[in-house]
């Protein structure tokens, strides 16, 4: 794909949508650091459903660490491996207590040292709470970079990187939001809804089934 329809791309998502945001409730970058860690193969709904019960009771390291994996899991049960997902957020929650000043980090080395916390994790805290240029690459932002054409890629640091540098730079920082919007709720995994698409006549996905 050439940087012309790159940037043609990204100005017709921004204009669609000006100020993209995560889909995740969140009011504070460790409220978004839990609600990241939890949603890992699970849905934003359900996180958000269990949240919602669990931020007004603890929504500090002090406070969910209080909790313990017994009393933390009892307000998560209803997302996918609540129970592994409980005992990193505790031991998070100590570590951010005893290392950092209950504060969450941003930067790449301190966030991954947290339990439950890998690179997409790490990349969504430092894009959207650090408001940081970092690219985190989900199944929907892999799927779309790949059919599109935008940034094809064999894995997801590959496509992350391609990203990172194809990604014309006045649109870099809010991408990924529409990246991952646009593949949850258009460029879908088994049937992509290409009629209803602002972006079909530019996709390359789109031309090649054309062309078959």
């Amino acid at each position: 794909m050439n940087a012309a329809k790159r940037l043609e791309i990204f100005r017709r998502l921004h204009e669609d949508n000006p100020e993209p945001k995560t889909e995740l409730a969140y009011s504070t970058p460790f409220e978004l650091l839990v609600a990241v860690t939890l949603s890992a193969q699970a849905t934003d709904v359900s996180v958000n459903k269990a949240t919602a019960k669990l931020f007004p009771v603890a929504n500090t390291p002090e406070a969910i660490y209080a909790l313990g994996v017994d009393g933390l899991s009892a307000y998560i049960k209803t997302i996918g491996l609540y129970n592994s997902k409980a005992k990193n957020v505790i031991e998070a929650c100590r570590l951010l207590i005893e290392k950092h000043g209950s504060q969450v980090p941003d930067n790449r080395e301190d966030l991954e040292a947290l339990p439950g916390v890998g690179r997409k994790t790490a990349n969504v805290v430092l894009n959207t709470a650090f408001r940081q240029l970092a690219m985190a690459v989900d199944t929907h932002i892999f799927r779309v970079s790949n059919r599109t054409g935008i940034a094809p890629g064999k894995n997801v640091v590959e496509v992350e990187k391609k990203l990172l540098k194809f990604v014309p730079k006045d649109y870099l920082l809010d991408a990924h939001h529409w990246l991952i919007l646009h593949g949850r709720y258009v460029c879908v995994a088994r049937k992509p809804r290409c009629g209803s698409c602002r972006i079909e006549d530019l996709c390359e996905y789109r031309e090649k089934t054309s062309n078959d």
